[in-house]
């Protein structure tokens, strides 16, 4: 579905980022792995030239626009092409809207917000020159709103709506632009949310499981595909019908 095809994949070195990373891999696709840790970037490099896969690891802060742009010049230099890009880098800042730090909210924005519409802007040019391209970028079903997370929901509220405005924008190019919205999945995050605290959350959710990163994984796959060539600027929730019921 992604064979030969290049893809820049940023906050990839841990959780859902490293299994879309490895998941990609594993399709035939040449994956850069970013990531503001280098060392976890080259731990999922590692992994996936182990398996036989093409991955290279890059430094990458993705609210420094100097910075990304220099590299996603660079990657489209020296592969003459830059096919997908995901937007995976996120970050939590939670507590309550009273108490929230203004620190707390600039960061939140800053990485989940801003640090999705710098590589985006940066992919544009070359994917209009090559009239094909597939940006995806990150939401969450707590842009629907979630206690104690005003400035988490915000950046994704954001989100959502840059994901509809570039779509619009580059509709004709043969560049598709989707997001996906994940609810509970099972990270190292979550695990260590107390058991029940877990347990009355997954009363919530009509399918009675957390989701797995591999969930995750396999609508990005279907996105960055042909098979989604005529889907764009759709916010598709992973979430096992949490939303539905908000």
């Amino acid at each position: 579905m992604v064979k030969d095809r290049v893809a820049l994949i940023t906050g990839a070195g841990r959780g859902i980022g490293a299994v879309i990373a490895e998941r990609f891999a594993t399709e035939g696709a040449t994956v850069v792995v970013a990531d503001i840790i280098f060392a976890a970037a080259e731990e999922i490099v590692d992994k996936i030239r182990t398996s036989g896969g093409r991955a290279e690891a890059v430094l990458l802060d993705v609210t420094d626009k100097p910075q990304t742009v220099e590299l996603i010049a660079d990657l489209v230099k020296r592969y003459d092409r830059l096919d997908i890009l995901i937007n995976n880098a996120g970050i939590t800042r939670d507590a309550l809207a009273m108490r929230m730090k203004e620190e707390e909210w600039d960061a939140v924005i800053d990485i989940n917000l801003k640090g999705t519409w710098i590589p985006s802007q940066a992919v544009i040019r070359p994917m209009r020159r090559q009239k094909w391209g597939r940006i995806v970028n990150t939401a969450s079903v707590a842009a629907l709103g979630n206690v104690g997370q005003a400035n988490y929901a915000a950046s994704k509220g954001g989100v959502i709506s840059l994901t509809r405005t570039l779509a619009l924008e580059l509709a004709r190019s043969g560049v598709t632009v989707n997001c996906v919205a994940p609810g509970a999945i099972m990270t190292p995050m979550l695990e260590t949310v107390p058991e029940d605290m877990r347990s009355q959350y997954l009363e919530r959710i009509p399918v009675r499981r957390f989701g797995t990163p591999e969930d995750v994984a396999n609508l990005h796959l279907f996105l960055c595909s042909d098979l989604a060539s005529y889907i764009t600027g759709q916010t598709i929730f992973v979430d096992g019908g949490l939303s539905v019921g908000m």
